[in-house]
């Protein structure tokens, strides 16, 4: 009777132990796949204007708003995987801050800087995009030197590398030449990867303009795009690419022509929510990639 008594205990206590280790298995499993989640770095998506952001915010799951000054931030996930659409206004200063306060913020594993763009290339039309495979700064350029009344000549205006030295760009014979900034090899893959959901128009690798200047002299966009080698000019890009380079963050720039003054493209404001449709399948790709 002892012996069976003893059995049964032993029995028992082997089961318990078991259970506990299933259960700590289970624990640990749960821990680990928390922890995973909450160290998973972000997707960010910019976007300078309401018709440029919010259409891809209104896509996510789980959304929260934050703000800092007057960037809006629209936090949330896709397939489970966190993803924040920046509203970070027009122009180069604008999303210089917006692109750093959204890195010290939020630690973002890429950036993509998407919206509209005006076409410098006469082969592409209103919807095609253009994916950076460069970025560059039209803004940062170095006049002729000329006295008073000798006139204004901006064909020969040199471009200006603000990031070749630490000293004065102005006088640093190294500088005068263009700054490109190379798309990520990785975000340029899952965008190829998904050209095929688009079907508004083509899409195409190319250079994309920066600049706080609105272009229409036809004469001014063939000179950039000849010097240059630009396919669109838009206003924020090569602020966000710069910016995260500093901070070593995987970078793409992804514009739709919304209009293309070289060869007659009127306007369209539904160029907007196409690109977004699309940089949303790029999202979806990469983070599949991720995972």
């Amino acid at each position: 009777m002892k012996n069976i008594m003893v059995g049964k205990f032993v029995s028992l206590t082997l089961i318990a132990v078991l259970l506990v280790s299933v259960f700590a298995g289970c624990s640990s499993k749960t821990e680990s796949a928390g922890k995973e989640k909450e160290t998973q770095r972000p997707i960010m998506v910019q976007g300078p204007m309401p018709i440029e952001a919010e259409k891809f915010a209104d896509r996510l799951e789980n959304v929260k708003e934050e703000k800092s000054g007057s960037f809006v931030f629209y936090i949330g996930t896709l397939d489970d995987y966190p993803v924040i659409v920046a509203k970070t206004g027009k122009g180069m200063e604008n999303t210089a801050a917006a692109t750093a306060v959204a890195i010290e913020r939020y630690n973002p594993i890429a950036i993509i800087n998407q919206g509209t763009s005006g076409g410098h290339d006469p082969d592409l039309n209103v919807f095609d995009i253009v994916l950076g495979e460069r970025t560059t700064n039209l803004g940062s350029l170095k006049t002729a030197n000329k006295d008073e009344n000798q006139g204004i000549d901006p064909t020969v205006w040199k471009p200006m590398d603000l990031m070749a030295s630490e000293g004065s760009a102005g006088e640093d014979p190294n500088a005068e030449k263009i700054r490109y900034y190379e798309g990520d090899k990785e975000l340029l893959a899952a965008a190829n990867a998904v050209i095929d959901t688009y079907t508004e128009g083509k899409i195409v690798q190319g250079t994309i303009g920066s600049a706080d200047v609105w272009n229409n002299e036809v004469d001014r966009i063939n000179w950039f795009h000849e010097k240059y080698g630009t396919s669109v000019e838009e206003m924020e890009g090569a602020a966000a690419a710069q910016i995260a380079g500093a901070y070593d963050i995987a970078f793409l720039g992804i514009r739709v022509l919304s209009n293309n003054k070289v060869n007659g493209g009127k306007y369209n404001p539904e160029t907007a929510a196409a690109n977004q449709g699309y940089v949303y399948e790029v999202v979806k790709e990469y983070i599949s990639t991720l995972k």
